[in-house]
């Protein structure tokens, strides 16, 4: 324990009274946590959900976590998961990187009198990279609004997503396998069941949300059947959603995209020994290259168990969760790749003519519009509609949104809202990117307490804000979030998305994984 630490079990023990105040106290299932209050919230981080996932517990499920005698103080941030990069966050400065980094936080009013709804955020990062640490995802500002917040770190990379015949062949029958981030999620979910009464929130009041990858992970949890019922409320923040995932056959066999078979190519890349316990040994460093990504189509196993069939399927069944669902994309997501980039999606039309592509170009007004515009289709916009579309079809509250909002102080060199843009407004903290504009403080407070009202009631709508259509009775319309003041519109582009429809449907008739993407991938960087 690090020295301030023990100063401050210290004081709390032997001064109760006076540290009270500063010095919050609640008890959960593994012992006593010692936060801190600030402002009018109260917080705890760095606090385990699960056991370390280091060593023998590597490419295991997430262990219930060995209970603490004395107070545990959770005053700061915990490791964040190894990953290849990061882009680091001057508020936190560089975070030690560990496996074992299966920890939350958690930010809650000082003074409440009822249970409190809660939101569950999920980091994106292509499951490559990323955390919930970030000063970025500081929950305070959305805490004062009435909610308790939660930020979690979830394994990344071939840490998070991996299978091998060595590993297969020591598993206990039914435990699930590959998915090893997604049920760090689930059982993140699990300690907020349990235990997210002690901070004042309302078990049964839950909402999961996500940006990018934490938004593809916000849809494969709403077709999970391990997740169902631990959340009653959704928003997925430029999520994609056509990402097919393989089969439980498809990992166990021995085509390219199965995921034993590439973790034994990965191995004997690596110079590791084929055999659980040199997998185990391996230093975490040989695990990060190349990267596996989410953008490759092929990270996750749809197995029954974590991932019941892959998310497009199971919405157009109507199998996902019975919840309210808020879905949107930003107006110039992936404004940086262009067809035939050397990324997984700017591949998608290697297999096409250049006759063909010239036809599709048309449906984008020129080979112009189609290159700056069919990317962004492809990955976010249309699965968006897709996806908005059928939650609507099945009865349920869905509300579809795009964010079309530049910062004054934006130094993107493009128009429109680039890919991850709306974090900083949705946790009202500009400060983070330092946005500090009228303007923008306008939009923050809005999409902060659109958020917060559909967290606390299924429903974005509230007093005093333009009203959010339902799809179920108004298709097609969102909300568009502009620096002049939010308006209600047609999804914009209706062409171009009904052409990539066709495009995915057709694939999915010649069984291709549509569009295709690599094998793997980093996720794609801005220049």
């Amino acid at each position: 324990m690090k020295l301030k630490s023990l100063f401050v079990v210290a004081f709390v023990v032997l001064a109760p009274a006076t540290a009270a105040k500063a010095f919050p106290i609640v008890r959960i299932d593994a012992g006593q946590l010692i936060g801190r209050t600030l402002d009018g919230v109260d917080s705890f981080k760095g606090v385990p959900y699960a056991g370390s996932a280091a060593g023998p517990m590597r490419w295991r499920p997430p262990q219930a976590v060995r209970p603490w005698r004395l107070p545990r103080d959770a005053g700061e941030v915990g490791a964040m998961c190894v990953q290849p990069y990061s882009p680091g966050d001057p508020g936190v400065g560089p975070l030690p990187m560990s496996e074992d980094c299966l920890n939350l936080n958690v930010w809650t009013p000082s003074e409440r009198t009822e249970p409190l709804p809660v939101m569950v955020w999920i980091h994106g990062g292509g499951y490559n990279n990323g955390s919930g640490t970030a000063r970025l995802y500081d929950g305070a500002n959305l805490s004062r609004r009435g909610v308790v917040l939660v930020t979690l770190n979830y394994r990344l990379g071939r840490l998070g997503f991996f299978d091998h015949p060595a590993l297969a062949a020591e598993r206990p029958e039914g435990e699930p396998a590959g998915n090893y981030g997604l049920m760090d999620m689930i059982a993140a979910l699990e300690w907020v069941r349990d235990n997210i009464a002690a901070f004042g929130g309302d078990p049964e009041q839950v909402t999961i949300f996500g940006e990018s990858a934490g938004g593809v992970a916000v849809t494969q949890l709403m077709v999970s059947p391990r997740a169902r019922g631990l959340f009653s409320k959704a928003i997925v923040e430029s999520g994609m959603g056509r990402q097919r995932g393989v089969t439980l056959a498809e990992a166990e066999g021995e085509t390219l995209r199965s995921t034993r078979a590439r973790g034994v190519a990965w191995a004997q890349d690596a110079g590791v020994a084929q055999t659980a316990a040199a997998l185990r040994a391996a230093p975490a460093a040989k695990l990060l290259t190349p990267a596996p990504s989410i953008y490759g189509g092929d990270l996750v196993i749809n197995d029954g168990i974590i991932v019941g069939h892959d998310v497009v399927t199971a919405f157009e069944a109507g199998e996902q969760a019975p919840v309210p669902l808020v879905i949107g994309t930003n107006s110039a997501e992936f404004w940086w790749i262009k067809p035939g980039d050397d990324t997984p999606y700017g591949r998608f039309d290697d297999d096409m003519t250049p006759e063909q592509i010239d036809a599709l170009a048309q449906g984008f007004g020129g080979r112009e519009g189609y290159d700056a515009h069919v990317i962004s289709d492809v990955i976010f916009n249309e699965p968006a509609r897709h996806l908005a579309r059928m939650h609507a079809k099945a009865g349920l509250p869905t509300f579809l949104y795009r964010f079309d909002v530049v910062s004054e102080g934006s130094t993107e060199p493009h128009e429109g809202a680039t890919h991850a843009s709306e974090r900083p407004y949705v946790f009202d903290n500009l400060y983070s990117v330092r946005w500090d504009y009228e303007r923008d403080q306008r939009v923050a407070k809005l999409m902060a307490g659109y958020w917060t009202e559909f967290a606390k009631f299924g429903d974005p709508n509230g007093e005093g804000r333009l009203r959010w259509p339902d799809l179920r009775g108004e298709v097609d319309q969102l909300l568009e979030f502009t620096s002049d003041g939010p308006v209600i519109r047609a999804v914009p582009n209706p062409e171009r998305l009904d052409l990539v429809e066709r495009l995915y449907q057709k694939a999915v008739r010649e069984g291709a994984v549509a569009p295709p993407a690599g094998e793997v991938g980093t996720p794609p960087q801005r220049p």
